[in-house]
C-alpha cells in the first residue's frame, strides 16, 4: 500500500518493536483488569473504554510500522486517540489540560516531521535499518543542516517522552485523567517518544553520524535537565498524582540518556530502564488510584497512618518505590547501573562524571518523595492520635494487577540474565 507513489506504507516488526509491543499489551492489560472496578464510580464508562481500546490500536500501529511515514501517522493516531482520556471528567481543569496536551503532542510531532522530510532526501530509503540509511555522498555539504535537524526531531518526539523543554504537559494532563489512563500515560505512552527517538538515531540517521558532534551534547545536556529538574519538582509537589507525574518527567528521562551515550552499555541500560519503569510506574498510578478510590485523599499529607487501612496496596507502593530509588537487588538498580557504567565508558569529557553525578541526585531526590509517604503511611509518630481502625483495602479487580506488577518490578532485577540476553540482541544489531 503506498501513501504516495514512492512512499509506502509499510508494516513489520522486529526485536525492538516486539519488546515495545509487548510492554504495551502487557500494561494495557492490567489497567483493564484495575479499571472494573475504577470506573464503577466514574461517568461515560463506554466512551473511555472506546478510546482506551483506540489508544491501544494506534501504540501497536507505533510498534509493527516498518518505516518512517507510518510510524508517524500511527503516532499521530496516538495523539488524537488518547486525547478524550485527558478529557473524561470534562471539567474546566480536564479541558485546559486536554488542549495543552494535544499542543503538545502535536507540536512536537510537527516539529519532529522535519526529519522525515531530510530523511527522504538525503537516505536510501524510508524505511528501518540497523546502522542508518543516510546516503553520504548525497548528504556531502548539507551536514549541518542535518544535524540541526536531528536535534529538532530528539526535542519534537522528545515532547511525548517529557524531554525539556517540551515536558510540562505530564504534570498538567496525567492528574485530571482517570487513574487507569493516568497509568498507561505515564507509563507506556510516553514510551512512544523514546521508541520514535531510538528509530531515528540507530535506525534512520546513524549513530555514527550524531555521535561525538554537538547534538550528542546537547541531547545529553538535555536528559540530565530533566533528570534532575523533574525529581526537584516532585520533591515539591503535594498532590499525589502530579508528584507522580514530574517522576515520569525525571524517569523516561533516564531511559533518554542511556540512548544519548550512544555506546553499547548505555543503550542496554536505556532499554531496561523503560521496562522497568513501566512496571513501576503504572503501579505507582495504580495505588494513587486505589487510594484515591477507596478514600477519596488526593494530597501526599493526607496519607498518615494510611498503610493500617490499606497495608497490601502500601506495601505494594513501598517496594516499587524502592525499585524507583534504585536499591539492589531490584530491577531499576540494574538498568541505573548500566547507565552509570555506559557514562563512566563513555569518555566524553564532563559527561563521564556528570552523568553518574545527576543519576545519584535524582535517586536521593526519589527516595525523598516517594519514601517520606511510606514513612508517614507505616510510622505516623507518637504524638499521632490514632482513630479507630476502617479497612479500605481495595478488592482484587484493583489489588491482583498492583501485585503482579509488584513482583514484576523486584523479581526483574534478580533473574535479569534473559531480559539482558534479548536486549543485548537488540543493541549489538545496530552498533
Amino acid at each position: 500500500m503506498y501513501l504516495l507513489k514512492d512512499i509506502p506504507l509499510q508494516l513489520g516488526i522486529d526485536n525492538l518493536g516486539l519488546m515495545f509491543l509487548i510492554l504495551t499489551c502487557l500494561m494495557w492489560l492490567m489497567n483493564l483488569i484495575f479499571s472494573i472496578e475504577y470506573m464503577r464510580k466514574e461517568k461515560h464508562k463506554k466512551r473511555f473504554y472506546i478510546f482506551y481500546t483506540l489508544t491501544l490500536f494506534t501504540m501497536i500501529g507505533v510498534c509493527l510500522s516498518g518505516n518512517l511515514i507510518t510510524m508517524y501517522l500511527f503516532y499521530e493516531g496516538m495523539a488524537v486517540a488518547s486525547l478524550p482520556l485527558v478529557l473524561h471528567e470534562q471539567t474546566a481543569e480536564a479541558v485546559r489540560a486536554g488542549k495543552k496536551y494535544i499542543f503538545y503532542s502535536i507540536g512536537g510531532a510537527f516539529i519532529g516531521l522535519a526529519g522525515f522530510f531530510f530523511i527522504y532526501i538525503y537516505g536510501d530509503t524510508l524505511s528501518f535499518v540497523p546502522g542508518g540509511v543516510l546516503n553520504m555522498a548525497r548528504l556531502a555539504g548539507h551536514e549541518t543542516s542535518m544535524r540541526v535537524v536531528s536535534l529538532l526531531v530528539i526535542i519534537g518526539f522528545g515532547s511525548k517522552a517529557g524531554l525539556f523543554p517540551l515536558h510540562s504537559w505530564l504534570p498538567t494532563a496525567h492528574p485530571v485523567a482517570p487513574c487507569p489512563a493516568s497509568a498507561f500515560l505515564s507509563g507506556n505512552i510516553t514510551k512512544m517518544g523514546v521508541f520514535v527517538i531510538i528509530r531515528y538515531i540507530y535506525y534512520l540517521v546513524g549513530v555514527d553520524f550524531i555521535k561525538g558532534t554537538w547534538v550528542q551534547y546537547a541531547f545529553i545536556g538535555l536528559t540530565l535537565l530533566t533528570i534532575v529538574m523533574g525529581s526537584m519538582m516532585a520533591y515539591k509537589e503535594q498532590v499525589f498524582k502530579k508528584r507522580l507525574a514530574y517522576s515520569t518527567v525525571s524517569q523516561v528521562s533516564y531511559a533518554l540518556f542511556g540512548i544519548a551515550l550512544m555506546n553499547p552499555i548505555g543503550l542496554c541500560g536505556g532499554l531496561m530502564h523503560v521496562i522497568f519503569h513501566s512496571f513501576v510506574k503504572n503501579t505507582l498510578f495504580m495505588t494513587a488510584g486505589s487510594i484515591i478510590h477507596k478514600t477519596g485523599l488526593k494530597k501526599v499529607g493526607d496519607y498518615v497512618d494510611i498503610a493500617r487501612k490499606m497495608p497490601a496496596t502500601m506495601w505494594c507502593y513501598t517496594l516499587v518505590s524502592m525499585t524507583l530509588v534504585g536499591i539492589p537487588p531490584t530491577s531499576a538498580f540494574l538498568s541505573k547501573w548500566y547507565l552509570a557504567t555506559g557514562s563512566l565508558e563513555s569518555d566524553l569529557p564532563v559527561v563521564s562524571w556528570l552523568g553518574p553525578l545527576m543519576l545519584i541526585i535524582s535517586a536521593l531526590l526519589t527516595a525523598g518523595y516517594l519514601l517520606s509517604i511510606t514513612i508517614k503511611a507505616f510510622f505516623p509518630g507518637d504524638e499521632y492520635d490514632y482513630p479507630v481502625l476502617e479497612k479500605r483495602e481495595p478488592n482484587l479487580y484493583m489489588l491482583v494487577p498492583i501485585m503482579i506488577l509488584t513482583a514484576g518490578s523486584v523479581l526483574m532485577g534478580i533473574w535479569a540474565a534473559p531480559l539482558i540476553r534479548f536486549i543485548n540482541i537488540i543493541v549489538w544489531s545496530v552498533q
